[in-house]
This record gives C-alpha cells, structure tokens and sequence, in this order.
C-alpha cells in the first residue's frame, strides 16, 4: 500500500503525542504511537515517564481487540529484542495489526531494521520514513545519543538590538519580553539537563528551573562549570539542590584524588543520580527523587580526562526575559565572603566547600569543564540527551568553536544594551556554516530564528 494524505495526517498526530514526555523518558526516546481503525483512532500512547512501559503496549492496550486488522502508526520502529520489557514488535504481532507505519528506523544496533523484518516476517504490512524529517526532529536527543555517544545541544542566545547579550557587572539583563520567556520555559520543559557557566552562576544567581505553572516538576537538570569550586555556598542553585539535581563540574585538579595521588585520574560523571525521567516519574508518583538511584540502561563510553583548561569567567548570561523573574533577581552580596564567589584558597578552604556543596545535596563530578568534546559524552553516560546551553557568553563560544551545538535559537530583542555591554557571541549575520535556517517565529516584538544541523 502506498503512503497516503491519511497516513501523514496520522503520523503527524503521533508526533505531536510523543512530545508530550520530551526529556522525561529517562535513557529510552519519547515515542508516541496512535491505533487506527476504519480512519477512527482507537487507542493511543505516548512512551510512558521514566521510559516505562513503551507506547506501542499501552495503545493496543487501549485499542483492546479493535487493534485486530489495524494501522499502527509509531513514531519510531518498534523495538525486537527483549529488555526489561518484551519487544513491541511482538506486541503488535500478538494483538493482529495489519499494518505498521514508522517515521524513524531505530539507529539501536539491538533494533535497527529487526523490527521490521519481524513485523514483515509475521505477515504485516509495513510503511517507513513517513515525516521522516519531522520525526527525525522529535527524537533528535535519542537519535544524537545513539549515533554520536553524546547530547543533542541546543544554544539559546537573546540578543539586544546593538548585539548585545546583557551589560558587565549588572547580573540579569531583561532584553526579550514575557512571550518569549514563556517560549524558553517551554524549552527547558522538554530538555534534560541545562548548563550554565561560572560566571553566569556566579552574577546572576539563576535558579535555571522550570516556573510555567503545573510544569515545574519537568525542571532539568542543573550543571555549572565551576572548574575551581566557586559556587556561592547561598545560592539559589545549592539551596535547592535537593529539589532539583545539580552538577558542578570541577577541575580534576581539585578532585580529593589528586592531593592524594598524583597521576591517578579521577571517576568521570559516577552512575549516582537519576535521570531526568526517573525524577519526574518520582515526582508523578509523589514522592520525593531518591538522589542515589542509578541511571537505566546507560550507553556510551565514559570519557577519558583532558589536561584542564584555565577558569573561563567574568561571562554574562544571555538576557532572559522581563521584567526580570523575582526567583532570578540577584541577590546582593560582598564578594569574596565566606559564603562562596571566589576560588578557594587552599586545600582545608576547598575541603570545607566540598563538605558543604555536599551536604546540600549537589553533585561534583571531575570532568574538564572546558573540553566539552570530553564532557558531552560523559554525560551521554547519565543517560542525558539533550542539554540546552542558556548561560554566558564564553560558555556559548566554546560549544560553538568546538562544533558541538545542533541547534541555535536566537532570539533578537529592540532593546538596546548601550555602553558597557557584552558582545554576543553571534548574530543573524553570521551562522556558523552547516546550519540551516528553519524558520522564524514573533513572540510579542521579540524575533526568534531557529537554525540545526541535519542529524
């Protein structure tokens, strides 16, 4: 059977449901699968939170016996091999589908292409590569994890009418308005974890959660890098540690290891914290995230450590929205006071704030902050997907020289900074090449461009 105006019509549909769970479907891609019947959908399901069960069982679930003689329509090929679940693909053969229609083969090496051989070798139909480009871009974290052992990075950047992304010494910077914050929101919503740099943690004491009402349990997690412990010990980001994960990422020269032996290379990014998924799934369930579960089902390798880089400070973060967010306004207070801003000064002084970091709950991992080519896949570790990089203007320049981010989101304001701003690291004029630009949106008087690479 060819491909039909109906099948597209479905499967874009399917699409839309699989981005529901976006980032919260722990190591397994947030799939949505719809039954079809007679042109009538009769059971439907999105990859369930913590990655689950899969979609296809909970739609033929649904479906019940009108799945018999039916079109399914999954977003991504149905898995063949058994796991902690049994293969999806033998669900669709046990409950008597007709037809299968796929968007994406899954690059899995455990999947691709065998579950359509199965699904073919039982006697069903199968259709493949419907809205393949638009399902491609769903599951654009899954697939980057997969083919490339790291996130799916996405830089957002808010730009002034002078090109600038906020003003030395002043913290937050309101250059986009209320709409397009709320687009940003969305953003973080659906990403796994968010990176910021020093400086940025530093000058705008940021929270960096998720404040959309009846979205603030899909918060990502938090990562700073903080190459020297500088966190301030009061920071909204430690002080709610233990609501929201938090990862600084030091230096391995201020690993406890390395004042006790010199030349052995500290763990990079150890298996203790749960994913972005098993949280929210936590959350679901209410009850608090156990802060020491394992990642599920984790891929990749872990990276080898690289010879550290200089601390890189002194950035602004991209402006956010605003007025400015009273949960990001700065709080004042004397630099260089015991409770966090500087270097530490010696080893008891770094102990000290290890101890405390700690105790509050946040997580130090020894991986060089500013080798992401190193960092990126010990992540892909965690089981993170997709990271959204949102703070610092230095920070923005070292993923983008190092050929790291898959998608831009410019955001460009008629505010003007003036005198005293900070340059932003690009603007409309001058995309790094290999992007491509995929349209442009208007969020009150703020323009967003977006520009991705192809995966």
């Amino acid at each position: 059977m060819s491909v039909t105006p109906d099948d597209e019509g479905f499967m874009a549909a399917a699409i839309r449901l699989s981005r529901q769970h976006l980032g919260r479907t722990a190591t397994n891609p947030s799939v949505g699968c719809l039954i079809v019947r007679d042109g009538v959908i009769v059971g439907q399901a999105v990859t369930a939170l913590g990655g689950r069960p899969h979609a296809e069982p909970q739609a033929l679930a649904e479906a019940g016996q009108l799945a018999r003689g039916a079109t399914a329509y999954v977003t991504l090929e149905p898995c063949s091999h058994h796991g902690k679940t049994p293969p999806c693909a033998e669900a669709l053969i046990a409950y008597g589908v007709a037809r299968v229609v796929i968007s994406v083969t899954d690059p899995d090496p455990r999947v691709s292409g065998r579950g359509i051989t199965m699904l073919r070798d039982a006697g069903i139909e199968v259709d493949a590569g419907v809205l393949e480009a638009e399902g491609r871009r769903s599951l654009a974290g899954y697939l980057t994890r997969q083919t490339k052992n790291r996130p799916y990075v996405t830089l957002k950047l808010a730009v002034s009418a002078d090109g600038m992304i906020g003003r030395q010494g002043e913290g937050q910077v309101a250059i986009t308005g209320p709409e397009a914050r709320a687009e940003v929101q969305a953003l973080r919503a659906e990403t796994d974890a968010i990176l910021v740099g020093i400086g940025t943690a530093i000058s705008d004491d940021p929270l960096l959660t998720v404040r959309t009402p009846g979205l603030e349990a899909q918060s990502p997690i938090r990562i700073v890098l903080d190459p020297s412990l500088a966190l301030p010990l009061t920071s909204k980001l430690v002080a709610t540690a233990r609501e929201v994960p938090v990862i600084l990422v030091a230096s391995e020269n201020v690993s406890p290891l390395a004042a006790d032996a010199e030349g052995i290379p500290p763990s990079v990014l150890p298996d203790i914290f749960p994913t972005r998924g098993e949280i929210d799934k936590e959350h679901d369930q209410n009850s608090q995230a156990d802060s020491s579960s394992p990642a599920t089902e984790d891929v990749g390798q872990a990276a080898i450590p690289q010879p550290i880089s200089p601390l890189v400070g002194g950035e602004a973060r991209a402006g956010e929205a605003g007025p400015i967010d009273p949960a990001d306004r700065l709080e004042l207070r004397t630099p260089g006071r015991a409770e966090g801003g500087t270097t530490p000064t010696d080893a008891a002084d770094l102990d000290s704030r290890r101890a405390v970091l700690v105790a509050a709950g946040v997580e130090i991992v020894y991986c060089n902050p500013y080798h992401p080519e190193v960092l990126l896949p010990a992540l892909a570790t965690r089981g993170i997907s997709s990271l959204l990089v949102e703070g610092g203007a230095k920070t923005a320049r070292l993923f983008l020289e190092a050929g790291l981010v898959d998608r831009i989101e410019l955001y460009q304001a008629p505010v003007v900074i003036g005198e005293g701003g900070i340059e932003s690291p690009l603007d409309a004029t001058d995309i790094p090449s290999g992007f491509t630009h995929m349209g442009t949106q208007m969020f009150g008087v703020d323009r967003l461009d977006e520009y991705e690479r192809g995966l």
